[in-house]
Order: C-alpha cells, then structure tokens, then sequence
C-alpha cells in the first residue's frame, strides 16, 4: 500500500474485520466493510469534485458517522480534514473557512443557516448538506451513490498533514494547528498502550468528535484496534445511561461535569453499567464527591492532561493510581516526554514548578501559514512550549500549578481570554478590559470581564453580553462584568491578572469595584 496515513486505516480493517460493527448511530449500524464502501465512494465522489492531494475539506456538525465518513475519505486521498466546532458563530466560522482555504464544505442540514452564513467570502466550491439522520436521502447521499466504490491508494505518508484543527487564538486569532498522519497515529499507539484499548472495546461519544480529544482519545484508537463507536450527536444524560445498559458501553470519555451529571440522574442507581471498564476524564480534576459516586459503583477514573497540538495526549494518569497520586495529571504517554524548564530554558528540578515542554512524535510541527508562530512554539526546534506551569516529582508525575497562558477551560471547551477581550473592545465605552476565569460548580471555571469604562460612559454587564452575541460563541461569553476604576499593573503597564483574580475572582462581586 502506498497510503500510510489514516486513509488506509478502515481499508486494512475492512480484511481483518469486516462483519463487525464499526459505527453504531441510532437505528444505524455500519461493519467496517459497509464503512470501508461508504469511504472510497466519498473519496471518489470528493475527487470529481476536484479535491486533490493538499486540498481542505470543512466539516461542519456534531457527532455524526458522516464525520469520521469524511475524515477518512480525505485521509484515503491525501486531502486535509478541517473540522469545525458548531458552538462558533458564523462569523468565527468564515474565519476558519477562509484561512484554511476551504473548497468543499460538508454539513448536515440542522446547521445549513449557519453554514450559509458562514460561506460568505471564502474559497468553498462545493457544498454537501446531510441529513441528520444517517442514511437518509440528501445531496450528499446522491454524492455517494452516484460514486465508484474503487479504493484509491493514494501515496501519503506520516509527515503529510491530515487535519487542521482551529484553537482559539492567545492574540485574539484563531490559529490552525496542523495534525500530520503520524501525530494522529502516534497518539493512537499511545492511547493503546496507555489505557489498554481492546479489540472487544464500545466506545460511547458523547463529546464532540471535532475536539481532538474526542476524537484522537476516543475514536481513532478504538476504530484502530477494531473496536465500536457508539455515536451520539449531544449529551444527554437519560440517553447516555439508555446507551450504556444497551449496547454494553465498556469506555465513557467526558468532563466532570459530564459525570456528576450522570451520577445525579435519577436513573443513575438502577442503571446496569456492568459492562464499563474505563472512564477518562479531562479539562480538570474529578470532584471528590463524584468520585467516590462512581467507586460505589465499582469505577475508577483515568485522568490526563493534552492540548490540540498534542494529538491529544502528553500524559495520562491511570484509574488505580487516581486516590495515590491525586491532583496529578499522571506520567507522560509511552512515546511522548515532558520536561520542566525556567524561563531561560533550563531543566528544573523535582518539584520546582516552570513550563511544561512536551515532545515526541505526536506533537504538531507547524501553525497553519504562521511561520513565526509556529518557529515561537518551539524551544531549539524539538520541544513544544505547552504554555501551561506545573512540576514533576520524583517519579515523574506531572502535577499542573496554572496556565501561563490565561486559558479559561469551561466544560471542556477552552476559552482564550485575548479572544474575548478584543470583542469586548469593539464596544464604545469601553477603555480597558481583563478576562478571567472564575469557580463555577457545574461547569468548572466560567469567564468573568473586569471593565475600565471610558470616562462619562455607562457600561452595563447586559450591555456587552449583548453585544457579543453572534460575535462569540456563546460558552464565550462573560457570564459576569464587573466594573472598575483601573487595573493593578507592573512597571510596563501590563495588566497583573494574578492580582484581579484574587480582587474579583469571587463568587459573588461587587457590581461596582472603585
């Protein structure tokens, strides 16, 4: 085979596997030679419409097997995966569109208003509404059975780049990280030798696929292994346990607020959830509470700690080590390694807390076209600068202090303070402002805006949640403003958040702080 890519992936299993189910979707349930089928038609239907080796491929939808359909189908032809997340606006979607130079964009037809809308001045050729239920006549459907079936072993290799995946922008831009063939792969062999996925696994997605986490610690590995995903398209907690007793679920991937919420249904107790052998859990520790709920039940929790440009993974933290090593994001993954250093760049010692450099094969290489962005995120050209602050300790578990970089994780989604900042700017009235993360019990962390006004001006918290909807996705959005006279500043007249969050990182402010 000249594909070494994921394209070549469900080609392979189609041979060593093909009666099983590879996709379980509501009524649907697709082998993995159904789903081989449905690819190569795809990768045909995707050539006639001129995408070529480099060319992108926008996905636009929640959890859908048409997603992993086009994931594939792009990977089989050596095209790039640009999947979007649905909670943007269309405006932060037509950014998307246009810098990643999108020429077909795929869709299901719930989301074709925003889709519409968000097309505006880009580059997309091509659009392909779905239904949202799968199998059901659509136009890109029609696409597919008008295709040839034909597999085409296009040559691609590890350094080819497969997906370009949006983060949210630390100076207020959205960059596009550029996950290669190998970085996806790599992290999948991680998540194999790490958490024991097996070829038997069910693995319940209830996250978005188009978060890297869902999608590089949960799906590919499974679908690597020869394992089944169990798709659902939102989280529901009625439909998960439904899900679970149903099909034997035995691997649940979620935030803790997706597991109290689990535990707090009232179907939680007479649930037969017998069949789960691995929860992970992400985006930030597990409560006490919810933890000792699912240990009534037998389970334990498998932690870690990733970003986007790690394909996810940089380290995991094993369920039987979770009590032991508590508050610790775990040891690096099998072919991944972590270092601390101090602002020169020095090696820390154990203990002493500095930034956390990551390296190994699942690591990106490059920001899609930000050279300088990208030769930034690197120390001497090997290590990636996480942003994040923490320290190893003497058996190498990696322990998270804070985010150097200001990142606000609420429910799993991450949030870049600068992005919102720079919205809330655009207000009049507005003379300065600082976005912070504040406690929240069902979410984690939710943002808060401090506000200077500009002098004479009345600035309300209405006023600039208003204003930035339809701007910014709406987990975005302050769910509290706070106003005052001026910001604690250093020498250089930057903004000292450590200061403002200790000032205004309550729970309860002071509508007015002089």
């Amino acid at each position: 085979m000249h594909n070494q890519g994921l394209g070549g992936w469900i080609h392979k299993r189609r041979i060593k596997s093909q009666d099983r189910a590879a996709i379980i979707e509501g009524e649907l349930s697709l082998s993995y030679a159904q789903l081989a089928t449905r690819i190569n038609k795809l990768a045909n239907a995707l050539r006639a419409l001129n995408v070529q080796k480099g060319s992108r491929v926008a996905y636009l939808g929640n959890n859908h097997s048409a997603f992993l359909e086009t994931l594939f189908a792009c990977g089989g032809i050596g095209a790039i995966f640009v999947p979007l997340n649905t909670r943007l606006t269309p405006r932060e979607l037509n950014y998307a569109l246009v810098d990643s130079g999108s020429t077909v964009l795929i869709n299901p037809v719930s989301l074709d208003d925003v889709a519409q809308a968000a097309k505006g001045e880009s580059s997309v050729e091509h659009h392909l509404v779905l239904d949202d239920t799968p199998g059901v006549d659509s136009a890109y459907e029609r696409a597919l059975t008008g295709a040839d079936a034909e597999y085409l072993d296009v040559s691609v290799d590890h350094e080819d780049p497969a997906i370009i995946l949006y983060t949210s922008g630390t100076t207020g831009r959205p960059k596009g990280a550029v996950l290669t063939h190998g970085n996806m792969t790599w992290n999948s062999l991680n998540v194999l030798v790490d958490y024991d996925v097996t070829s038997d696994a069910k693995a319940l997605l209830i996250a978005p696929m188009f978060h890297v986490a869902s999608l590089g610690m949960g799906a590919l590995p499974t679908l690597l292994k020869g394992g089944t995903l169990v798709l659902q398209d939102r989280f529901e907690p009625s439909a998960v346990l439904g899900a679970i007793e149903r099909h034997s679920i035995t691997s649940l991937s979620g935030v803790p607020t997706t597991y109290q919420m689990l535990a707090e249904h009232p179907a939680w107790a007479t649930t037969d959830i017998s069949s789960l052998r691995m929860l992970t859990c992400g985006g930030s520790a597990v409560p006490l509470r919810v933890l000792e709920a699912y240990e009534q039940r037998g389970l334990g929790f498998s932690g870690g700690y990733g970003l986007t440009e790690t394909a996810p993974g940089a380290t995991s933290l094993q369920a039987e080590r979770s009590r032991s090593k508590a508050g610790s994001a775990g040891l690096a993954h099998f072919f991944t390694d972590v270092m601390i250093v101090d602002p020169s760049g020095a090696e820390q010692p154990v203990g002493e807390t500095g930034e956390i450099l990551i390296s190994g094969p699942n690591v990106i290489k490059e920001y899609w076209k930000l050279p300088e962005a990208s030769e930034a995120a690197f120390i001497d050209g090997h290590w990636f600068r996480s942003g994040d602050m923490g320290h190893l300790d003497a058996e190498g578990f990696l322990f998270i202090s804070d985010r150097l970089k200001d990142m606000i994780i609420s429910g799993g989604e991450n949030i870049y303070p600068a992005e919102v900042e720079q919205a809330i700017m655009e207000l009049d009235g507005v003379a300065s402002v600082a976005v912070i993360g504040v406690p929240d019990e069902k979410w984690g962390e939710v943002p808060r805006a401090i506000v200077v006004p500009m002098e004479g001006k009345d600035i309300t918290e209405k006023e600039i949640q208003e204003h930035l909807d339809g701007r910014l996705a709406r987990y975005k959005i302050p769910r509290t403003v706070v106003l005052t006279d001026d910001f604690p500043r250093t020498a250089s007249g930057k903004i000292r958040k450590t200061d403002l969050r200790k000032t205004f990182g309550g729970s309860t402010p002071s509508a007015h702080i002089p």
